[in-house]
């Protein structure tokens, strides 16, 4: 929001400096997030054109003598607007000015003493756009006749502009006057509301048009006005520089008129055509499902049974609270208007708009909820100005429908003791009702308790604690006293959760993975990649999302992470290893999804960064992605397995599996494989393999909190260890973890591990050679080769009889 000092000030008068204003309004909570100045430029002064001669050698181009007071200049001007008489803003060597030609707005240049067309020209005379205050660059800048010569320019056309950012919740403030208000309150100035009444003629504006709302529950109020016989023409400069000024292109004194009303109060207005509107009837409807109109901007808008629109008789000629149409705008030929002010539904508003892709200052302000009390303040102001600045006669009375509209006051109880105990402090209650008071509220003295009467433009005011808030930003938070904390501290205890999650972030970029964090929410196109099984939970629509591509929250992370790398692969070369840790939805049918916590990780492409030295085809696979999970439960002293399984759509079968953990290693925890080619396919990614492991967080901290987390040191043997290998042939399908688990069990065995899988040459098909390292040692003794040989035999014995495993001779 953007207010010039100047507009301010014509509503509420004050001597402290912008700085201290501004600070005082960012402490009541409407920041001023930048003061810009505008016309404060040097050596450029007020000065009278004297001569207007031919350039020798240019025809497009005169030779202009100016007085600027002190001394008589010759400059070369191409302007077309110059005469004889004319004060203008005449710019001397060394100025600094804004540069017309470049597209940044910001871009200044230094005015130099130059020839032109052989002729030194000792000066410029300047346009709006070089002076940083308007668009214009046709002509140069007119001014007032009556301006003194030699006054300098920012005397004249100075001004500056505060820009404001606001909370949601105070759309009263996207109007000036709410500013003036705050403004008012603040500093205790008087706040001075514009005029409001008018002369109307004996015709009553029911007897020419007619209003009827059937989409009642999306309207709450339409208020109408015909004002006959008016001039369109361009607005006086006073208005068009005000609209100028915060970042408004002027049009025509009737649209100017309706902007300008807007961001004064707050509240929308549209002029209509009176002429182009059919029947003289005007009807407040839900848009008919694929009817088209064409907006002001000249664009074809196709639209459905869930948009507001405001019709005649026979078509839409504006889509409600967003923009008008075509076919009913106001024209150079336009003599009549329909005036309209009404409130809108602000969430169907808000709807509409991100439906058609389609902002604008209105549907700004009837998105965050305007009271219907606004529209009528806004519409007569409005009518006193059309009168005053367009001429014509406006009929009497006002449309104003539904007639049985119910306006309200509302009125919130506060009891005294209760505000003294939310404030932390005793206020005197002179003062707490003078601070509401310079707010607008109507306050009443019922000796423990305040009956406050709220003001229609603060719908953000609802409930005692906003009340509270109130007298705390008015008055001032540097009147509250500091204190320390006067109770005891709050006892320190273990947040299992919290703990485990940095432990596994810290643990897997250990393992040299990076960390992503992608949205919650995605859409059913995206997620419908992953083929979930039809049993799987459905999904959470979110009710207003603030865009179609995000419109439901997601159900796994394997989309993020697949989304991640095939986006990054079409410009990344070096290794992708990313996880993410993150909360998941599952619709229940409850009030509430279930909400899960996940971790995923994915390796894809290279395993090192491009080097001379490294191979280029040592690509990422299985075992990377099982040794990222190795290390983190490692770490993490919590016992765990793989098991294979094949039913997970999203891996291919026979390179995933199951990751077991708990005391007796069968409680999953997760899964681990290679994403599918149809699934990677899906996502446009051009790298054949991609290896994912998936953890729930929940089943996880669970295992954690019962693990003996602690007591993680064991013995270790003083004596000899000795390793033998055994190459055994099995089935090709045949888990090697079954091996190791076979082998593992028997009591001298300390550890073991695959240290080779082989297949062809002399081995049959279906089968392979598996190579297993295994160590012996004992805690009581040196063990002898024959005794090793026993527990060897036995082990072979037991490979042969559980999976038909043969040793290779």
């Amino acid at each position: 929001m953007k207010i010039p000092l100047s507009w301010l000030k014509d509503y509420v008068k004050f001597d402290l400096s912008l700085d201290e204003v501004a600070h005082a309004l960012t402490m009541s909570g409407n920041e001023v997030e930048n003061i810009r100045s505008i016309g404060n430029i040097d050596k450029v002064l007020v000065a009278k054109v004297i001569e207007i001669n031919p350039h020798p050698n240019a025809d497009k181009l005169q030779l202009v003598v100016v007085d600027n007071g002190t001394s008589k200049l010759e400059v070369v001007c191409g302007a077309n607007n110059l005469f004889i008489g004319q004060k203008v803003a005449l710019a001397s060597i060394g100025a600094k000015l804004f540069n017309p030609h470049s597209e940044d707005s910001e871009e200044v240049f230094t005015l130099k003493k130059s020839k032109i067309r052989g002729v030194v020209s000792e000066g410029m005379i300047c346009s709006e756009k070089e002076l940083g205050i308007g668009l214009d660059h046709t002509g140069i800048l007119n001014l007032d006749s009556n301006t003194v010569v030699g006054t300098k320019i920012e005397d004249i056309i100075g001004d500056s502009i505060l820009e404001f950012s606001l909370t949601p919740n105070r759309s009263d403030c996207l109007g000036i006057i709410g500013i003036a208000r705050e403004v008012s309150a603040i500093l205790d100035a008087k706040l001075k509301l514009p005029e409001t009444n008018y002369i109307s003629q004996k015709q009553k504006v029911n007897s020419a048009i007619s209003v009827n709302i059937e989409a009642t529950d999306l309207c709450d109020r339409y208020m109408g006005s015909i004002i006959t016989d008016v001039s369109i023409k361009p607005s006086p400069k006073w208005l068009q520089d005000r609209l100028t000024a915060i970042g408004e292109r002027p049009i025509n004194n009737i649209v100017d008129i309706t902007n300008y009303i807007m961001f004064e109060t707050g509240q929308p207005l549209h002029a209509f055509d009176y002429e182009k509107i059919k029947n003289k009837k005007i009807v407040v409807r839900r848009a008919k499902n694929k009817e088209k109109i064409i907006s002001i901007d000249n664009t074809v808008r196709e639209l459905n049974s869930n948009i507001l629109v405001i019709s005649d008789s026979e078509k839409s000629i504006g889509i409600a609270g967003v923009m008008g149409g075509k076919n009913s705008e106001i024209t150079s030929k336009t003599n009549s208007i329909f005036l309209e002010a009404a409130t809108f539904d602000s969430s169907n508003n808000r709807k509409t708009s991100k439906q058609l892709n389609l902002k604008s200052e209105a549907n700004l302000r009837f998105e965050k909820g305007l009271n219907p009390q606004l529209a009528e303040f806004a519409i007569k102001r409005a009518i006193r100005m059309i009168l005053e600045i367009c001429g014509g006669e406006s009929y009497s009375g006002l449309i104003d429908e539904p007639k049985e509209k119910i306006i309200s006051k509302k009125i919130i109880s506060v009891d005294k003791n209760y505000l003294s105990n939310i404030l932390g402090l005793k206020l005197d209650d002179f003062i707490i009702e003078n601070t509401l008071t310079k707010l607008g509220f109507e306050v009443v003295d019922n000796n423990e308790k305040w009956d406050i009467t709220v003001p229609y433009w603060r719908e953000d005011v609802n409930i005692p604690e906003d009340i509270v808030e109130e007298i705390a930003r008015v008055v001032g938070y540097d009147i509250f006293p500091s204190k320390t904390i006067s109770d005891n501290l709050p006892i320190w205890s273990p947040t299992e959760d919290l703990d485990l999650k940095r432990k596994i972030t810290d643990y897997l970029v250990e393992s040299g993975m990076q960390e992503i964090i992608s949205y919650s929410a995605t859409n059913m196109e995206s997620e419908s990649r992953m083929d979930f099984p039809k049993d799987y939970p459905s999904p959470v629509f979110i009710r207003n999302p603030i865009s179609n591509d995000f419109n439901i929250m997601r159900r796994s992370l394997r989309e993020s992470i697949l989304n991640c790398i095939s986006y990054n692969v079409r410009s990344w070369k070096d290794p992708i290893a990313i996880f993410e840790l993150g909360r998941i939805f599952l619709e229940t049918n409850d009030d509430l999804p279930k909400e899960k916590i996940m971790i995923n990780g994915a390796f894809a492409g290279p395993r090192n960064a491009i080097h001379w030295e490294r191979k280029s085809n040592d690509l990422f696979d299985f075992f990377d992605a099982k040794g990222s999970v190795e290390y983190v439960l490692k770490k993490l002293r919590i016992p765990m397995k793989f098991s294979k399984f094949s039913d997970d759509p999203t891996f291919i079968s026979g390179r995933c599996a199951k990751i077991l953990s708990g005391k007796n290693l069968d409680i999953e925890i997760g899964v681990l494989g290679q994403i599918s080619n149809k699934i990677i396919s899906k996502f446009g990614s051009n790298i054949p393999d991609i290896f994912m492991f998936e953890i729930d967080f929940e089943s996880l901290l669970n295992i954690y909190i019962d693990a003996d987390k602690y007591n993680f040191y064991s013995r270790f043997s003083r004596h000899q260890n000795s390793q033998r290998d055994i190459s055994l042939i099995v089935d090709d399908f045949q888990e090697v973890q079954e091996i190791i688990d076979i082998v593992n069990k028997h009591n001298i065995v300390s550890r073991s591990e695959i240290t080779d899988i082989y297949t062809g040459g002399d081995i049959v098909d279906g089968k392979k050679v598996i190579t297993v390292r295994i160590e012996y040692q004992s805690f009581d003794k040196t063990l002898k080769a024959s005794e090793i040989s026993i527990i060897e035999k036995k082990i072979l014995l037991d490979l042969k009889k559980f999976i038909g495993a043969d040793l290779r001779s």
